[in-house]
């Protein structure tokens, strides 16, 4: 696929017509609004929280890739390429209860973010903007990669020349397990295809990994460091001219593996990233070629479909992601089909799928972006459109009951490690353990946020946080490494 017409299949799935626009914010005058609950549990409710353009200077229409991250302070915040006081885009917070700040607005220097945030161990946010920066090989500049405080104050680590480090990033980087951030760029490198980057805290970036078409072409979403230590991707192009699954080592040492090549019976164009599962599989999502796209998971034994769309009921064109709740079920969003507004879907890893919500237009229209489970153990998402009259898109939020739990950051590291823990009610905490161990040194440094450091005799298991409001486990083990 060549690369203006994978940037019409991005364009033709990541917006609509005005008179679609039109439809959509009629249809929304006569949807009444408010919680419901849904199929995926009784007693769940789903709730719009926010809707985009309802104030001056909000952001508007949230897009793919938009990574949504928790920060420390219990807020969830994440970017928006449009809206803002110059209409280039803002990073924001919200709080789990709706509450919305413009933390930065993008300007024509910094370039639009597609990329979402990602939640350093430093505390701070880091993502990409696709134009702007100060490379003149492209119109309008080439991306930059940034860092974001939670103050609000934006320092560009990297600007993108078009030359061999790529350019057009549409999605952040990641923090490895090393300390250094790795990410893609969609498009430039030696083969003009993209390129995999790696970015040390200081700004120094090394490519290492320049996309060939045949292993791939134009990657979009984010990188994940699975637990073997190595680096797995998508991208949306080429393979079998509908994109591939790829492995690298973080050093760039060795080649890039391909995985698996789409070829449109299997899904094709996967824009979203992959989500490394409790049982090790990758799991991820295709937005379908001349079908409607899939779920899939993916292991050294090979590539599995576990669930087709059919293009109505299910949904459509999955261009947002997965994330694996704490019930053990994978939750995603399908950009159109059910009541033609999209769909909020549960899969199970062995491929049970049901839907949860059908988006109407008032509640929400065309979700693009992966859903996050807040420690609260509330889902969030976003759409790109619909809402009581704007037609600029929602936040919104799917209770089913999980509950609260602890996330670690980072979630691997040798005895010793000062590990970041997020959640609620930590006020008043009395003990902290690793995989039954307790930690001897732990600090509550707010209700949402603290540390603690890993005993001498810990082992790999979920880490404890015992206080006041009774006991959080973290949803995920913390792996204690030699």
């Amino acid at each position: 696929m060549k690369r203006d017409q994978m940037l019409s299949v991005r364009i033709s799935h990541g917006m609509r017509s005005s008179m679609s626009k039109l439809w959509i914010a009629l249809v929304a005058l006569m949807v009444a609004t408010g919680a419901h609950a849904d199929a995926c549990h009784a007693k769940s409710s789903f709730n719009t929280i926010y809707d985009f353009g309802d104030h001056t200077g909000d952001p508007l229409s949230p897009t793919a890739v938009g990574v949504i991250a928790q920060g420390r302070d219990g807020n969830l915040w994440s970017t928006t390429l449009s809206g803002g006081t110059n209409n280039m885009g803002t990073a924001f917070k919200l709080t789990p209860g709706g509450k919305l700040t413009v933390v930065y607005n993008f300007t024509s220097t910094t370039g639009q973010p597609a990329s979402g945030l990602t939640l350093g161990t430093n505390g701070n946010f880091y993502g990409a903007s696709f134009n702007g920066g100060t490379g003149t090989a492209c119109s309008g500049g080439c991306g930059t990669v940034f860092e974001l405080t939670p103050s609000g104050k934006l320092t560009i680590l990297w600007n993108f020349t078009g030359g061999n480090d790529g350019q057009s990033p549409y999605s952040g980087p990641i923090e490895g397990t090393d300390g250094n951030f790795y990410g893609t760029t969609y498009q430039g490198g030696t083969n003009t295809v993209g390129t995999i980057y790696q970015l040390t805290p200081s700004g120094k970036l090394t490519t290492i990994y320049q996309f060939d078409a045949i292993r791939g072409a134009f990657p979009i979403g984010p990188l994940v460091q699975a637990t073997d230590g190595n680096l797995y991707g998508t991208t949306a192009g080429f393979g079998f001219n509908y994109g591939t699954i790829f492995k690298i080592v973080p050093s760039g040492d060795f080649p890039l593996t391909l995985l698996f090549s789409f070829d449109v019976f299997n899904g094709a164009y996967p824009y979203a990233g992959l989500v490394q599962g409790s049982d090790a599989k990758l799991y991820g999502t295709a937005t379908g070629a001349s079908l409607f796209g899939d779920v899939f998971d993916i292991t050294a034994k090979g590539f599995t479909e576990l669930h087709a769309l059919n293009g109505s009921t299910d949904g459509a064109i999955a261009n947002a992601g997965l994330v694996q709740a704490t019930d053990g079920n994978f939750y995603g969003a399908a950009q159109q089909g059910g009541n033609g507004f999209g769909t909020f879907f549960r899969i199970t890893p062995e491929g049970t799928f049901t839907v949860c919500e059908d988006f109407s237009a008032t509640d929400g229209a065309e979700p693009l972006v992966t859903p996050i489970q807040h420690t609260n153990g509330i889902l969030y998402g976003d759409t790109s459109l619909g809402g009581d009259i704007n037609n600029t898109g929602v936040f919104y939020s799917l209770n089913l009951g999980l509950k609260p739990f602890a996330s670690l950051l980072p979630t691997s590291g040798n005895v010793g490690t000062t590990v970041g823990i997020l959640g609620q009610g930590f006020t008043g905490t009395t003990a902290v353990s690793f995989n039954g161990t307790a930690a001897a040194k732990f600090t509550v440094v707010s209700n949402t946020y603290m540390t603690a450091v890993v005993p001498t005799a810990a082992t790999t298991g979920l880490v404890t946080v015992t206080g006041p409001s009774g006991t959080l486990k973290s949803n995920k083990n913390f792996r204690v490494t030699k």
